[in-house]
């Protein structure tokens, strides 16, 4: 027998080619005698819908780009087994990009919708700026990530950074931590990402009458746990002192846990620590982690709702949504 035809499944279920496409397409208004009769037939003759046709004659090819600076950041990995996760709930496929945060690397994701390989995009821009993004995503559905650059009328969705990095203070201060240093920043050009985070370990202080002191920043010259471990190594052979440490991201705080241990330095006993992220490595770590934990199902899910509905033909001005967070306690920074 060669390919089964959607008119295979008519016939055989003794229903129009119509009714047949409703319940492939699965249109909401089919009574559930009809789907199930077709549904039946499908699983009797094997049917499978043609995709290609599908798309030539939709002129949407059911995927969507997800693009990010870096695979081997564990967050951005993790991330993506989520994305991967929720398109699939709603009947999307998942063109997984690596930018390397390059402008080159960005402006090839929005390029490839003119070509038809995706329907849009959801990214976290890092090299490009908000001008070039809206004139070359102009035609593109597009949903950003995080705190970075974005055309004013773009859809965004991010957690609350300055509330978060407030809260992991506060956590600190809490257990009775009073000189709290912030280690992995940027050296020279702060990142948004920084920014807002820097801005609410300054306000966490402020809350807790704690003075701001600059000395306690700890910038790191590789975006990497080394370029942590040795940024953290090099300050306390120049006599650096804290008790308790906020990181930019759990890769700060894993280069962190290595530099206060070859100092011979206990975690949490000398030293609290509190990550960022919450990604999976950390529950591996000796001792646990306590990291910031972003609420990621809720920001792939309405960033994809987000997308699909711009996709769909949802005009109009950018909408910015925030999701959640909790922070997830472990060894380095255990609860009092």
């Amino acid at each position: 027998m060669g390919r089964v035809t959607l008119q295979d499944v008519a016939q055989r279920a003794g229903v129009s080619m119509k009714s047949v496409s409703n319940v492939v397409r699965e249109y909401e208004h089919v009574s559930p005698a009809l789907r199930l009769r077709v549904q039946a037939a499908i699983d009797e003759l094997g049917y499978r819908p043609d995709s290609r046709a599908r798309s030539l004659a939709t002129g949407r090819s059911r995927m969507f780009a997800f693009a990010f600076p870096d695979l081997r950041r564990p967050y951005f990995a993790e991330l993506a087994h989520v994305f991967s996760r929720v398109s699939a709930e709603r009947g999307y496929r998942l063109l997984l990009e690596e930018t390397g945060g390059t402008a080159e690397g960005e402006r090839g994701v929005l390029l490839e919708r003119e070509s038809g390989i995706v329907d849009g995009a959801i990214m976290q821009p890092q090299a490009v700026g908000s001008a070039e993004l809206d004139r070359l995503g102009r035609d593109t559905p597009l949903v950003f990530l995080g705190e970075g650059p974005q055309p004013p009328d773009a859809d965004q969705v991010m957690i609350d950074n300055v509330a978060a990095a407030k809260d992991a203070v506060a956590h600190l201060v809490a257990l009775g931590r009073r000189r709290i240093g912030f280690l992995g920043s940027e050296v020279d050009t702060l990142s948004r990402t920084s920014v807002l985070r820097l801005e609410g370990y300054r306000l966490g202080l402020e809350q807790a009458a704690l003075p701001y002191d600059p000395a306690l920043i700890v910038p790191r010259e590789l975006d990497a746990a080394t370029g942590a471990e040795l940024a953290l190594s090099q300050a306390l052979a120049e006599g650096f002192e804290c008790d308790a440490l906020l990181c930019r991201d759990d890769l700060a705080a894993i280069g962190a846990l290595r530099a206060l241990r070859l100092r011979g330095l206990d975690v949490p006993g000398d030293v609290a620590i509190v990550g960022w992220d919450a990604s999976e490595i950390g529950l591996n770590l000796v001792p646990t982690l306590t990291s910031v934990a972003p609420d990621t199902v809720a920001l792939a899910e309405r960033a994809l709702d987000m997308l699909i509905e711009r996709i769909d033909g949802l005009t109009g001005p950018g909408r910015h949504a925030t999701v959640g967070y909790t922070l997830r306690i472990g060894e380095s920074a255990p609860l009092a």
